[in-house]
């Protein structure tokens, strides 16, 4: 399996991975849906920014979503961006269009 940007991940991929590669996943991984064209994914960047700069050993997965893009079905992104924290491959919780840091705080205290 590829291996995934720690600490803040300013770009997105378009080579999301699968859900196989997700569900092996080992320790703590945030998968954020989104897109760089989106305004709601653009005005979350300093947050987030802010957010994971404090996470530096957290993997930060950006996944281009959109029409056709299995992986955000798979996990019934409907809104960006998305925020998906995993521990061991497994969700633990998300966060849907955030505004504030303090949102993204709350759900990165769900690390383990």
């Amino acid at each position: 399996m590829k291996s995934y940007i720690t600490g803040f991940n300013p770009d997105y991929c378009e080579d999301a991975p699968t859900l196989n590669q997700i569900s092996e996943l080992s320790g703590d991984a945030i998968l954020e849906f989104g897109a760089p064209w989106c305004g709601y994914c653009q005005a979350a960047i300093p947050a987030v920014q802010e957010a994971l700069n404090a996470h530096s050993e957290l993997a930060h997965i950006k996944v281009y979503d959109g029409k056709g893009k299995k992986l955000g079905r798979a996990f019934q992104v409907k809104l960006w961006p998305t925020f998906i924290l995993f521990h061991d491959g497994q969700e633990v919780a998300r966060l849907v269009r955030p505004l504030h840091v303090d949102q993204l705080h709350r759900l990165l205290a769900n690390i383990n």
